[in-house]
C-alpha cells in the first residue's frame, strides 16, 4: 500500500504545509542535509527519488526513535502499542527521564538505538500536551498531566488512514514498515547541528539542499525550545556566509523580523496550522501567520507561489 508518508507523531514548528515549496526551490538534488530534522515533514515529503541524505537532531529521544523504526520498525511498533492511560503515562516519562546512560550511548555509538524507548516515547508523545515530555523538571517533582483525550486523537492514536479491519497494533507496524523502508539509505546523526554542515558532507556529493529550521530566537519567548539561546543567529550566520555557494541551495526558516537576509535572499510567507496555541486569540493564533521561508540566490525560482 502507497502512503503520504508524515511522521507518526505531533511536533510543535513541523513543516508539512511547505514541503511542496521547499522542493520547488531546490529541485532533485542530489545530496539533502537537515540539520534541525524534528518531525522530518520536509524530507518525508519530498516528490522525487531520494539521492543522498544526511538528517540530525539534538534531542536524543527523537534520533532515537527514528534510527530505530529505520532498524526494526515491527519491534518499535510492538513497544509502542498501548492504550492511553495516565498513569503509565507518568511512570513511563519519569523512566524515560532517568535514562541518562542511553543517552550517554546514543552520542557515542552511531548506531545504536533502544527499541523499548523509541515505542514508549513516541506512545507518550502522542498523548503528552504542551512541552517537557521526557523532560526533567529543575524541582524533580511529575507533573499533573492528563492524557490528550480529544475525540480524534493525536499521532499513533488517531484512527490511522489505512486502518480497514486490520488492528491497530498491526497497523502502527505497518505505517513504521513504510516510514523505514523510506528511512533506509538516510544517515541520522544526533548531535549540533553545525557538525552535518561540513563539506564532506554537503557539497562534496553535488549541488546540496540544506534545509535550515532552528529553534526560534530568544527574542520570540512564547516559543523558543533550545537551551542554546544564540542557535537562530548562528544558523543565520552560517547561511549568510554560504549563500553565494553555486553548490548549495538553503532554506531558512524564521518569523518575520526574525532574519534580516541580504538582498538577493527571496522571502516566502506561509500560515502555519498551529497547535494548541492557535486555539484562542493569543500568541499561537498571531504566530501562524508570521512563518516566513528565506531562500539562497542559487535556488531555484518559480514564477508564482499559491498559498
Amino acid at each position: 500500500m502507497t502512503y503520504e508518508l508524515k511522521a507518526p507523531f505531533p511536533w510543535f514548528g513541523g513543516k508539512s504545509r511547505v514541503a511542496d515549496i521547499v522542493w520547488e526551490r531546490f529541485g532533485n538534488v542530489p545530496n539533502y542535509v537537515e540539520p534541525f530534522f524534528g518531525s522530518g515533514a520536509v524530507l518525508l515529503g519530498r516528490p522525487h527519488s531520494p539521492g543522498t541524505e544526511t538528517v540530525n537532531d539534538l534531542d536524543c529521544y527523537l534520533a532515537n526513535f527514528w534510527r530505530s523504526i529505520k532498524t526494526n520498525p515491527s519491534t518499535t511498533a510492538a513497544w509502542a502499542d498501548w492504550p492511553v492511560n495516565e498513569a503509565d503515562l507518568l511512570a513511563r516519562h519519569q523512566w524515560l527521564v532517568d535514562q541518562a546512560e542511553f543517552k550517554a550511548h546514543m552520542r557515542r555509538d552511531p548506531e545504536h538505538c533502544d527499541l523499548r524507548i523509541a515505542g514508549w516515547w513516541v506512545w507518550g508523545i502522542c498523548q503528552w500536551i504542551g512541552s517537557g515530555w521526557c523532560a526533567q523538571r529543575g524541582n524533580g517533582h511529575q507533573p499533573e498531566q492528563l492524557p490528550h483525550l480529544g475525540t480524534a486523537g493525536m499521532g499513533i492514536n488517531r484512527k490511522l488512514p489505512h486502518l480497514g479491519d486490520a488492528g491497530r497494533g498491526e497497523a502502527i507496524a505497518e505505517y513504521f514498515a513504510a516510514l523505514s523502508n523510506r528511512l533506509r539509505g538516510v544517515r541520522v546523526a544526533c548531535g549540533e547541528w553545525d557538525r552535518v554542515l561540513g563539506d564532506s558532507v554537503t557539497v562534496k556529493h553535488g549541488i546540496t539542499g540544506v534545509f535550515l529550521d532552528p529553534p526560534y530566537s530568544p527574542d520570540e519567548h512564547s516559543v523558543t525550545y533550545s537551551a542554546n539561546s544564540d542557535v537562530a543567529a548562528q544558523v543565520r550566520e552560517w547561511a549568510i556566509a554560504n549563500g553565494s555557494n553555486r553548490d548549495l541551495r538553503i532554506a531558512l526558516c524564521g518569523y518575520e523580523g526574525e532574519h534580516a537576509l541580504p538582498d538577493d535572499w527571496e522571502c516566502v510567507a506561509w500560515k502555519a496550522r498551529g497547535g494548541y496555541g492557535s486555539q484562542s486569540e493569543g500568541a499561537g493564533r498571531a504566530n501562524a501567520s508570521r512563518e516566513r521561508i528565506w531562500f539562497s540566490p542559487n535556488c531555484l525560482r518559480v514564477q508564482e507561489v499559491l498559498f
